[in-house]
């Protein structure tokens, strides 16, 4: 059983903002308190953890010293960096919080600059520097120009001009914001056998910061004049997952935390801070429709070397690099947010069999080519290669999508996405006469073969609905994307009976559980909130389906679930309407980006080219971006 919920200093999800450079990143709650960072990766060890414990495991908070002050915020349009304002009886100030992008692998700063806007306000700041995880103390020095701090590999500088003083192991100042001052921090890391790098001047560098972000976001496509609320949800997510990507490698995390839990004081808490095959080819239809090329072919090869070796040895998830090696283990010292333990490191999952990473990455590179990236020779050959192992093992048993940690069954979804992975090597034999080194005759008698196994042994003719696995009676979101991958068309019986039977059983309060817990074994305590994922592919299906009232009706009613910074966690909890999950979650706003897409074009948005098998190319992934948005390739 979950343990007993009790009191904890944790603020909600809402209250966060994401800053960062592509290397880390941050959350910035509405107190001004920095709750999270890890350095100098996404999935280092953090420097602040307070996010899963309380301000003793590490923090970084700026704020007005009247508690009563008046807070709003937002971000800089189409940037991501941050601008709080606090108003007091005495004045206003804004407050910039962001992190500067830099070509140095190792150089991660963030910024925080203070702008006297009216009257006078008088500030305070408080830096509490836990390393490990909040578990390591460092040595502090000071220095002319702030001060220094060390714990073993790790070290980070503190720049600033105001007076510093030291207290119960944290670091203070308290200072008065005049209009017309600018007074900044800066906290930059470097290894700590090397020497720190120059900070430049803070105001250049958040000018700099602000242009480099508008000019990359006012490429993303959409239709601003009759969807303002649309596009500008859709440029956000943009940003989110731009924010979510490890630059020096193209490889996307599912989300910057770990361990914020799926149910408030339960134990679903994991690590999310590694790259999932499962999202690639969703990842690249909602890269290629905003016209954002580059990042889609960084994906691809960030997804070609982290796949490369034996087939039989690929994994669901690897590290930004394409580290294979995610041992789970616990930290016994945090909490967890909102009392929720285990804290998890690393993620278990790594070493599932899951069936359906064959056709999604297979349907990736598909998408790439059709989309005419970059040609890569050995795209093709990493195809051939994977479909070895799948003539094999296609009905081996497997953990699923969600990586259930109850027993292997036959999911269907897993098996759908087998098909799929021949379906695409089919496709890409047929469109660009490529070489198979093989019998395509083979490979359409299993796809065949797939086909009809699915439709004999996923579908409960009494239920009028395919099931979650074979033999089972349990429903499953995952079933959702039947008709977007083209397995059956969207006016089939069966489909149809899926998508009124997910309806039925998995909806709540307007919104979708991705399956029923009471109903699965999935090893775990049951109860989570509903998947806003599986929320997006419902509104997909409505679109296809014709049903356009309904779907608009949904993708509002997500759309109102993000915070008021337009960040979304993987999950929602409609009884305690909050936000859980981690967070933000780019499984989320992938969803967002596609179903946005669809909505304004239905006819050829990202779910009829899935099920067509096709991809944007140049200037066709929408009607409405300039035709000069990207490079002709």
């Amino acid at each position: 059983m979950p343990r007993p919920h009790t009191s904890s200093p944790s603020k909600p999800l809402e209250d966060y903002g994401l800053i960062g450079n592509m290397l880390s990143a941050a959350l910035v709650a509405r107190d001004g308190s920095i709750d999270w960072l890890c350095l100098p990766y996404f999935n280092s060890p953090a420097c602040f953890a307070a996010l899963l414990g309380d301000e003793s495991h590490g923090r970084w908070q700026i704020r007005p010293r009247d508690p009563g002050c008046r807070t709003t915020r937002r971000y800089v349009p189409g940037t991501a960096v941050l601008e709080t304002v606090h108003e007091t009886d005495t004045g206003k100030v804004t407050v910039f919080d962001f992190m500067p992008l830099s070509e140095d692998e190792q150089r991660v700063d963030v910024v925080r600059l203070i702008r006297g806007d009216e009257g006078r306000v008088d500030m305070e700041m408080e830096l509490v520097l836990r390393f490990n995880y909040g578990q390591a103390v460092p040595w502090v020095r000071r220095r002319d120009y702030g001060l220094s701090a060390v714990a073993g590999p790790d070290a980070v500088e503190l720049h600033t001009q105001l007076p510093l003083s030291g207290e119960d192991m944290k670091t203070k100042s308290r200072f008065t914001v005049h209009k017309g001052d600018t007074p900044a921090f800066t906290l930059s890391y470097h290894p700590s056998h090397k020497q720190p790098h120059f900070v430049p001047d803070r105001s250049e560098s958040l000018d700099r910061t602000i242009a480099w972000w508008r000019e990359w976001s006012k490429r993303c496509r959409g239709d601003a004049e009759n969807h303002p609320r649309w596009h500008e949800a859709i440029v956000r997510s943009m940003i989110t997952l731009k924010l979510l990507t490890f630059s020096p490698t193209g490889g996307m995390v599912a989300a910057p935390t770990t361990s914020l839990p799926e149910r408030l004081g339960g134990e679903r808490n994991w690590d999310y801070r590694y790259c999932w095959l499962r999202d690639s080819a969703m990842i690249l239809y909602a890269l290629l429709n905003g016209g954002y090329r580059d990042e889609a072919e960084a994906w691809r090869h960030w997804l070609m070397r982290a796949t490369s070796g034996l087939p039989e040895q690929l994994q669901i998830m690897y590290g930004v690099s394409g580290e294979r090696h995610l041992p789970e283990f616990e930290l016994p010292w945090l909490p967890g947010y909102e009392n929720s333990r285990p804290v998890r490191i690393g993620n278990a999952a790594s070493t599932q069999i899951q069936m359906d990473i064959y056709g999604e990455v297979i349907e990736a590179l598909h998408a790439a080519r059709e989309a005419r990236l970059a040609p890569v020779e050995h795209a093709w050959r990493l195809q051939r290669v994977l479909l070895q192992p799948l003539k094999k093992h296609w009905n081996t048993r497997d953990h699923g999508i969600w990586e259930v940690r109850g027993p292997r069954r036959a999911f269907t979804h897993s098996r759908v996405m087998c098909w799929v992975a021949f379906d695409r090597a089919i496709k890409s034999i047929e469109r660009f006469n490529l070489d198979l080194n093989g019998s395509k005759e083979e490979l359409v008698a299993l796809r065949d073969k797939v086909h009809d196994d699915v439709c004999r042994h996923g579908f409960d003719a009494k239920l009028n609905s395919f099931v979650q696995s074979y033999g089972g009676k349990a429903l499953d979101a995952s079933l959702l994307m039947i008709p977007q991958v083209g397995f059956l068309p969207i006016d089939d019986p069966r489909v149809e009976g899926t998508i009124a039977a997910i309806e039925q059983r998995l909806l709540r309060d307007g919104l979708v559980y991705r399956y029923d817990t009471k109903q699965t074994d999935d090893g775990l305590p049951d109860g989570e909130g509903v998947f806003l994922a599986c929320s997006f592919w419902l509104a997909d299906a409505y679109v296809m389906q014709g049903r356009m009232d309904e779907a608009r009706a949904l993708y509002d009613r997500l759309l109102g679930l993000r915070n008021d910074l337009g960040l979304l966690a993987e999950e929602y909890d409609p009884v305690a309407k909050r936000l859980v999950g981690n967070f933000p979650q780019g499984f989320s706003h992938i969803g967002l980006i596609n179903t946005g897409y669809n909505l304004m074009k239905a006819a050829s948005g990202p779910a009829q080219q899935r099920a067509s098998s096709s991809a944007p190319r140049n200037g066709d992934a929408q009607h409405h971006g300039p035709a000069g948005d990207v490079p002709h390739v």
